[in-house]
C-alpha cells in the first residue's frame, strides 16, 4: 500500500473540513455584524425610544436579518447553488421568523412571566440566550434549505426533501422519444 493511497483520503477529509471551517468563520463574522445591529438596535428602541420589549426586538431582528442575508448570500455561501434572489430571500426570512420566535419566547418569558424588566435582564434574555439559540437554529437551517451545496438538487421548502430532477430524453442514433436508455447487462443475449 503506497503512502499516496493512505494520504489521499486524509487530504479529501481535510478539504471538506477546511470548507466547513471557512463557512463557520464567515458565518460568524457576518453574524457578529448582524448581532451588533440587533443588540444596538433593540437597546436603542427599547431604552432610547421606549418601545415595548417584543416590538423593539422584532424590529431589530428584521434589520439585522437583512444585513445577515446580504453577507451570507454574497460572501459566506457565495459558492453554493443559486436560486432566484426572491426565493432565497423569502425562505431566508421564513427561517429567520422561527429564529425570531425563539428569541421572543425567551424575552417574553423573562419580561412577562419572571417580571424582570431591567436592562440587564432584557439583554441577557434577548441578546444572549435568545440570540444564541436563534443563531444555532439559523446556521443549521440556512445550510439545509437556503444556501445549498453545489451540485445538489433543489429542496422543496415545504417538505425539506429534494425536488426530483426532470427525466432527460435519450439522444443519439436509434433512440426514440420517451424510451428508457438501455442499462448495461440488460437486453437479450442470444
Amino acid at each position: 500500500m503506497s503512502l499516496v493511497r493512505i494520504l489521499r483520503p486524509l487530504r479529501n477529509l481535510w478539504g471538506r473540513f477546511e470548507i466547513a471551517l471557512a463557512e463557520v468563520a464567515k458565518f460568524g463574522t457576518v453574524g457578529a455584524a448582524a448581532a451588533v445591529v440587533d443588540i444596538a438596535g433593540s437597546n436603542l428602541l427599547r431604552f432610547g425610544v421606549g418601545m415595548e420589549p417584543l416590538t423593539s426586538k422584532s424590529i431589530s431582528v428584521t434589520v439585522a436579518a437583512t444585513v445577515a442575508f446580504l453577507g451570507n448570500r454574497f460572501w459566506t455561501w457565495r459558492h453554493r447553488a443559486r436560486h432566484s434572489l426572491a426565493r432565497e430571500y423569502l425562505l431566508y426570512f421564513a427561517l429567520n421568523a422561527v429564529g425570531l420566535a425563539i428569541a421572543l419566547a425567551v424575552v417574553g418569558f423573562t419580561y412577562y412571566v419572571l417580571r424582570l424588566h431591567g436592562p440587564l435582564a432584557y439583554n441577557l434574555s434577548a441578546n444572549v440566550v435568545g440570540l444564541g439559540l436563534g443563531t444555532l437554529f439559523r446556521f443549521w437551517s440556512y445550510q439545509k434549505w437556503v444556501f445549498l451545496p453545489p451540485g445538489l438538487p433543489p429542496v422543496d421548502p415545504h417538505t425539506g426533501l429534494p425536488v426530483p430532477a426532470e427525466p432527460r430524453p435519450a439522444s443519439g442514433p436509434g433512440s426514440r422519444p420517451g424510451a428508457e436508455p438501455e442499462r448495461a447487462g440488460s437486453g437479450s443475449q442470444g
